[in-house]
């Protein structure tokens, strides 16, 4: 039988921290955002608008502003 709860005593130590280096993904999250909206201006623009799905185009922005928020937060952790 499976117990949801155990004592203190009973618990195993917590493992140790592994040490990452997690900026390359988000450098790499940001570049794709920023090569999606490139694309989208440079070639997909009017024919997003006439669509009505011009907000894809925010939100690729918004990916990136999000993407340099990481960067920094990252930078600082390190």
């Amino acid at each position: 039988m499976m117990r949801l709860w155990l004592k203190d005593s009973e618990r195993r130590p917590d493992p140790a921290p592994v040490a990452t280096d997690d900026r390359l993904p988000v450098l790499i999250g940001t570049a794709v955002w920023l090569v999606a909206l490139l694309i989208g201006l440079l070639w997909y623009r009017e024919m997003m608008i006439d669509a009505g799905i011009q907000w894809w185009l925010l939100t690729c922005a918004i990916g990136i502003g999000l993407g340099l928020l990481g960067l920094i937060y990252t930078n600082r952790r390190r």
